[in-house]
């Protein structure tokens, strides 16, 4: 299925189908893909689909059409491509591009049976033997310090190769914007002598630089607030390339008057963050004196060309973190408001399920009011008070599974624990028509546990076991204990001869909002249980055969700290 993903822009975060035809991207509601963007015309461009592909077409736009920085009459998209109209900027992708291609006709991964590691052959594959493994922080000794006795060239080389590689490190091992250009500043900061320095982005609104992190050298004597010369930014963001001041004031690109001069900047490098499609900030860094004695000093160059150069690439890298990072957080919004939106569906259905029900029962009673029949005003309370239990039920099950709560750990009695569970869902065991029954465990010792919370997690496996035999004649549900003294955990089994569940459908139970229940559940009960159990530092286990039952376990640590962490024993 091809897409178009909004990665900047008021839309941010929203994916579009590009299935069917007519698609048409613009301001008006008319466009099937309509962006809230005002640089945008009220139609666009137009998607089509055609025996090549997906082409891209602009509508003769005020503004354009662009892919991948290049404005476009028509282009044949291709996976990857960007997308900007106006200040909006979209990825598309298109699943069916590999859907065809079966890599399992072109790799073959060779088995024990088929060759060995210490040599020799089978069949066509030729046996190998493993010469040498280097691990990651041998191979990062090629970057050590290096020795004094090589020559300059080689030292200079070695100590570039080592800036870009923790620049490339700094930049794989975080996806937060603010801590990874500190980072780089710091790196920068460790590698010249510079006495300021400052990274700005472009705002995708605004489209104009920001300062996003700043840093000065420990010592160097800067006064107050840190001003950039628009000059040096004006430059790097025209020209789209890094430049470098040996000396403002001898420098023919500056004004004499200009604000270079009198900020007080010696020497300046300033270069452009140039990403896969375009700039995304700038980062600059000087060395500083203050006015009043630019003119008594003249100090030693501290910058060259090559610094520069390096410069130029640290800013690529880091344009390319900062993209990644931008479309990450694009996508996290994105799942976020999928999240939310099948949420507030689903809880929507089951709310709606509840109140007709509760409908239901206050006619019930209205009628029997009218007509003076108790019997018929007990029917509809019966009613009114089993779906009021519902929904307090639904509203529990959410703030227990959005909420994490650390168990409130005592010596508790689980015999008597799971006792209550039983006795309480006697009555609904009754009107299922299932047997409901407890085989306990005399022998049990005092465990810790929060009483609460262990209810609450029984209570909901139990209810799905009568739920699973209602329909059958003859269905049973037991609650049992299994413990040997000295082992880690003790098993609550809940255990039921009803209709099972399909092999498939095992790995997808403890999901929120799955249910086989249809209108009677919520999809929350197994999640909320096995969330109990884990905090407690245990699981749930389940065993099923399909038209047989199933047997879940409840495992419930035998030892366990004050934080709910299992306790090494010893003897």
């Amino acid at each position: 299925m091809a897409t178009l993903f909004v990665m900047q822009g008021r839309d941010k975060g929203k994916r579009f189908d590009l299935r069917g035809e007519g698609i048409t991207l613009g301001r008006d509601g008319s466009n099937r893909i309509q962006l809230n963007d005002s640089e945008i015309s009220r139609r666009h461009a137009e998607v089509r689909r055609t025996s090549e592909g997906i082409v891209l077409a602009d509508l003769a736009s005020s503004n354009g059409t662009f892919v991948n920085l290049e404005k476009i009459g028509e282009r044949l998209l291709k996976n990857g491509d960007r997308v900007q109209i106006g200040r909006t900027l979209l990825l598309f992708t298109d699943a069916d591009d590999r859907s065809s291609v079966n890599l399992a006709h072109d790799v073959d991964i060779v088995g024990l049976g088929s060759a060995s590691l210490a040599g020799g052959e089978s069949g066509n594959v030729e046996g190998s033997r493993i010469l040498k493994s280097v691990s990651h922080e041998s191979g990062s000794q090629l970057f050590a310090p290096p020795d004094p006795a090589e020559s300059p060239w080689l030292a200079r080389a070695r100590s570039n190769l080592q800036v870009m590689y923790r620049t490339a490190l700094a930049v794989s091992h975080t996806l937060d914007i603010d801590q990874l250009l500190t980072r780089i500043l710091d790196l920068i900061f460790e590698w010249v002598e510079t006495d300021r320095g400052c990274i700005m982005l472009v705002d995708s609104e605004t489209e104009e630089l920001a300062p996003a992190a700043s840093r000065n050298r420990k010592g160097a004597r800067v006064d107050g607030k840190m001003s950039i010369s628009r000059t040096i930014l004006d430059y790097v963001m025209q020209h789209k390339e890094g430049v470098l001041t040996s000396d403002a004031r001898d420098d023919e690109r500056w004004n004499p008057e200009g604000s270079i001069v009198k900020l007080g900047v010696r020497e300046a490098i300033c270069v452009p963050m140039q990403g896969r499609y375009g700039i995304v900030g700038v980062i600059y860094i000087d060395t500083y004196t203050p006015p009043g004695q630019v003119i008594q000093q003249r100090a030693a160059n501290k910058f060259s060309e090559e610094h520069l150069k390096l410069m130029v690439a640290i800013g690529h890298q880091a344009a390319l973190a900062v993209e990644d990072t931008s479309y990450y957080s694009a996508m996290v919004q994105a799942e976020r408001l999928a999240a939310m939106g099948q949420t507030i569906a689903t809880l929507s259905h089951h709310i709606k399920n509840i109140l007709q029900g509760i409908r239901g029962g206050s006619y019930l009673i209205e009628e029997g009011l009218k007509e003076e029949d108790n019997d018929v005003v007990r029917r509809g309370w019966r009613i009114v008070d089993k779906n009021q239990e519902r929904i307090s039920n639904l509203v529990m099950d959410m703030l227990t599974f959005s909420k994490d709560r650390e168990p409130e750990l005592a010596e508790a009695d689980l015999n008597q624990t799971l006792a209550d569970v039983v006795e309480l869902m006697q009555a609904r065991a009754g009107e299922a028509e299932v047997q409901l029954a407890l085989a306990r465990r005399d022998d049990l010792p005092q465990f810790r546990f929060d009483a609460d919370l262990l209810h609450k997690a029984v209570l909901n496996v139990v209810t799905n076991a009568i739920d699973a035999c209602e329909k059958r004649a003859g269905g049973r549900v037991e609650v049992s204990v299994e413990y040997q003294p000295g082992e880690q955990f003790v098993h609550i089994v809940v255990s039921d001869n009803g209709e099972g569940i399909a092999a498939e459908d095992l790995q997808r139970i403890f999901s929120v909002f799955e249910s086989k229940k249809g209108s009677r559940g919520t999809g929350l009960g197994l999640p909320v249980s096995q969330k109990i159990m884990r905090e407690h530092g245990g699981d749930i286990r389940v065993e099923s055969t399909p038209g047989a039952g199933s047997r879940f376990y409840l495992e419930l640590p035998t030892n366990v700290s004050s934080g709910g962490a299992p306790v090494n024993q010893t003897e």
